[in-house]
């Protein structure tokens, strides 16, 4: 954070135009496609074996809901990750970054700290831009990148 404060207040300075815009998705771990997520983590070099593991983890699984002493039957989860499972961040971090990465393709937006115009932890997402231009295309891209794995974006919390 320090590098993007100081970034920030050279353009300042220097009177440059500096656009953000903050990105929330809903749900965003209940949303994840399970077969991209597959797909991306085989591309991303992680074994067969491996994924099949994680594949075996999500499949069949089923929830239940409590309301004070009353308790749902079971249902099936057919999408998303496992809440409280130790290993669904990681998993999310992988389709996250595969989504991410796209959008870093674009040249054209601002440079922090020789890096690219887009900062992602979890999921959330601050686009930077140099121009309002820039950062419609680059929010653009990003929501493209997103919606394959999965994503909605959370219209409401989205400035």
């Amino acid at each position: 954070m320090i590098i993007y404060s100081a970034y920030l207040k050279k353009k300042w300075e220097y009177n440059e135009e500096v656009h953000q815009l903050f990105i929330d998705f809903k749900k965003a771990n209940d949303s994840v496609r399970r077969e991209v997520l597959y797909k991306i983590l085989i591309g991303l070099g992680i074994t067969r074996k491996l994924v099949k593991l994680i594949k075996m983890s999500l499949t069949e699984t089923y929830s239940r809901v409590r309301m004070g002493k009353n308790v749902s039957d079971r249902f099936p989860i057919r999408n998303g990750l496992k809440q409280g499972d130790a290993l669904s961040p990681m998993i999310f971090n992988f389709a996250f970054d595969y989504a991410i990465r796209r959008v870093q393709v674009n040249q054209d937006g601002l440079r922090l700290n020789g890096t690219h115009q887009l900062l992602a932890y979890a999921d959330d997402v601050n686009i930077l831009g140099g121009s309002i231009h820039i950062l419609q295309e680059n929010a653009e891209t990003s929501v493209a990148a997103t919606r394959e794995i999965g994503l909605e974006v959370n219209a409401d919390k989205t400035k």
